[in-house]
């Protein structure tokens, strides 16, 4: 066979995007932007936190309407003009957003076709809506009774829902923001084998992915957006890697995924013993069992284990006793045993906690910037009970500057950031607090990895800084490359302690499978 021979001419694209352009308040998001997908194609959107990757999308799949933005959007040589997410859908346009658009309180079946039921007369035939839903289900993979309500399934399962509801509007073209963000390897793998299904079947999937790995086994074409313009459009048959990618994404090469740094541990100063939680609404179900760990001063130490396993049960349990029911255990803190039965009582002691849920349990989406740095502690900044709004404004600038959040000034909303910056927020919120012990939990998750790396200098300046940093993250490579020492969680507990240098991916993947107790002592 001839492997110089020219590879076979792709099809007619089904959709193009000519020259769009989308502006807000002090904010070029997008500036003649365009791009092309074919049938049959999986096109990668690849761009850093803030690049306007969502709002494209957004624009395309009609949340900005017609009007609101400047250029073309031409579907099957058709120019369409949508005014709304229900136009767009009747023209075979579905987006799967990053947050899930789901109702965890009614059923698979009820969510499937909410908006669009099975009904004669005006009367819903429940029995043809289950019928359906059953199809969809096994044609997305998915084997669970569709009288379940949806917050009985995990995250995964749940994407897979939407998938689902999508087909059942006759999908052609299947956006999804950040589709595999909060999954596991296993539900991510289950969910990039499902779009490479439909691509068989002729359907075209846009994907927005900071997972460069992933984009690269999946993606027919991949789409580089920076600070809201066009840079290319990659193939991959072509040969392309996470390094080329990476390049177009920041507009120069990362030498190394994880900042240098040179250690300075200190001594034990925070200790947890024989810590176990029982489940908030199973009484008899442990979360946590009887977990051991310590931390030193300027020290980074890695929480890993799989979804379910009980790592953010365990921080948020010491975090002020904020998940579950305590059962036993002692924290120490610098030599005194203490008590901190609520949130406030951990933050006087000099704990931080960055939730994995920024959206839900890190920020009040209705705050401004300013508002939201200054929340966790208001005391710092007010007089005689009133908050001083010079001392709030500049506090906030300082961060913003400090963590180079990307926004015109502090008095935006934070509803309105990426992803990535509203993490630098909820970093900033904690910070403000002056922590001895910062606990991430999942910090970089849905961000790029141009702000990971900014993270990671955070994490590594707290650290030379003398506070201590424990990093729960389901990335492994992630925890390998910050990390001094790594636990590992298993059901509940700590079945493994490894050093910086003991620790390699198969090792962590060992531990994070078995309840056999290891006997590190790092």
């Amino acid at each position: 066979m001839d492997s110089t021979a020219a590879a076979p001419a792709l099809a007619p694209p089904i959709l193009e995007m000519r020259r769009i352009s989308k502006e807000f308040p002090g904010v070029k998001a997008l500036s003649q932007v365009s791009l092309a997908v074919h049938e049959g194609e999986i096109h990668a959107i690849c761009g850093e936190n803030g690049a306007g990757k969502s709002t494209l999308m957004k624009v395309l799949s009609g949340v900005y309407p017609y009007g609101s933005y400047t250029g073309d959007i031409v579907l099957r040589g058709e120019e369409m003009r949508f005014r709304d997410i229900r136009s767009s859908e009747q023209a075979g346009i579905a987006i799967i957003h990053q947050e899930l658009a789901l109702i965890p309180e009614l059923s698979v079946v009820e969510n499937i076709f909410l908006g669009n039921e099975v009904a004669t007369g005006g009367i819903i035939d429940w029995g043809e809506a289950k019928r359906r839903a059953m199809d969809l289900l096994e044609r997305v993979g998915l084997d669970e009774d569709p009288d379940i309500a949806v917050k009985h399934l995990g995250v995964g399962k749940q994407q897979l829902v939407e998938i689902a509801k999508a087909l059942n509007k006759n999908v052609q073209l299947l956006i999804l923001d950040e589709p595999t963000a909060a999954l596991n390897e296993t539900d991510s793998q289950h969910l990039l084998g499902l779009i490479e299904e439909l691509k068989s079947r002729g359907i075209a999937s846009i994907i927005i992915s900071h997972k460069l790995n992933e984009i690269e086994q999946i993606a027919d074409e991949i789409t580089i957006i920076r600070d809201g313009r066009l840079v290319e459009t990659l193939e991959v048959r072509t040969g392309v890697n996470e390094d080329r990618i990476i390049r177009g994404m920041v507009g120069r090469s990362l030498e190394s995924r994880y900042p240098d740094r040179s250690a300075e541990v200190g001594e034990v100063f925070f200790e947890v013993s024989g810590w176990t939680v029982q489940h908030p609404t199973v009484p008899e179900r442990l979360v946590v069992k009887g977990a051991d760990l310590h931390v030193r001063r300027g020290e980074v130490v890695g929480i890993a284990g799989l979804m379910g396993a009980g790592r953010t049960e365990l921080a948020r349990s010491v975090f002020g006793r904020s998940y579950g029911t305590y059962v036993s255990g002692t924290i120490v803190k610098d030599g005194r045993e203490i008590s901190l039965p609520d949130v406030p009582s951990a933050i006087r002691a000099g704990l931080a906690y960055v939730s994995e849920d920024r959206k839900v349990l890190g920020l009040n989406l209705l705050d401004s910037i300013k508002r939201s740095i200054v929340s966790a502690k208001l005391g710092k900044i007010a007089r005689r009970g009133i908050v001083d709004d010079d001392a709030e404004a500049a506090v906030s600038e300082e961060y913003r500057r400090a963590l180079r959040i990307k926004t015109p000034d502090v008095d935006t909303g934070v509803a309105t950031l990426s992803g990535g910056n509203q993490q630098k927020v909820v970093l900033a919120k904690w910070m403000f607090t002056d922590p001895d012990l910062l606990i991430l939990d999942e910090p970089t998750r849905g961000i790029d990895v141009g702000a990971k790396y900014e993270i990671y200098a955070i994490i590594n300046q707290l650290a030379a800084n003398g506070k201590g940093v424990i990093v729960i993250s389901s990335e492994l490579p992630e925890l390998l490359g910050i990390s001094d020492r790594i636990y590992t969680v298993f059901e509940g507990r700590i079945t493994d302690c490894l050093s910086a240098e003991q620790a390699t991916p198969e090792a962590l993947m060992r531990s994070m499978t078995s309840l056999t107790r290891k006997a590190n002592a790092a």
